[in-house]
């Protein structure tokens, strides 16, 4: 098991985009969501898939499980989804030492950019780079399962 520790920010200017080190497009789906638990299925670049359990409610700390799964099987899985699929390109940007995973999503979200932030340390606010916009972190709204069981967030609009 791992702790998995993030902050999430909208992003605010595309500044971030000449510092891309490694992209990845995924498709991801859920096979049951609930209030502090989530079983999610993930296809990276159509070669590699995963199957993650998430536990917990609390805004900045959960804990979570991860499996790499054959693909055949993780493309058979996505007949019993829950919700949308959720189509999104991952960047991989790095600022003053730390990785940031911004995501890009396509389809329904279009037009939705959000950078994640895992870390265990608190990063004070003068080492985040400028193109952050408002920190949403908490905000279950725009988490990946609340994005593919729930409306589209007002800011994807």
């Amino acid at each position: 098991m791992v702790k998995e520790v993030e902050r999430k920010f909208l992003v605010a200017s595309p500044a971030w985009r000449d510092r891309v080190e490694a992209d990845i497009r995924i498709r991801q789906f859920y096979l049951a969501a609930a209030p502090g638990r989530s079983v999610r299925v993930r296809i990276g670049d159509g070669v590699s898939a995963k199957l993650t359990l998430k536990f917990g409610s609390r805004a900045r700390e959960r804990d979570e499980f991860e499996y790499s799964i054959p693909l055949a099987e993780a493309q058979e899985m996505q007949a019993f989804a829950v919700g949308r699929v959720i189509e999104k390109t991952r960047h991989h940007v790095r600022h003053r030492g730390y990785l940031y995973e911004v995501d890009v999503f396509g389809g329904m979200l279009a037009g939705l950019v959000v950078a994640e932030l895992e870390t265990p340390e608190d990063v004070p606010d003068e080492m985040l780079p400028d193109w952050l916009g408002r920190e949403i972190t908490g905000e279950s709204r725009f988490y990946n399962a609340s994005l593919a069981l729930g409306g589209i967030p007002e800011i994807a609009a």
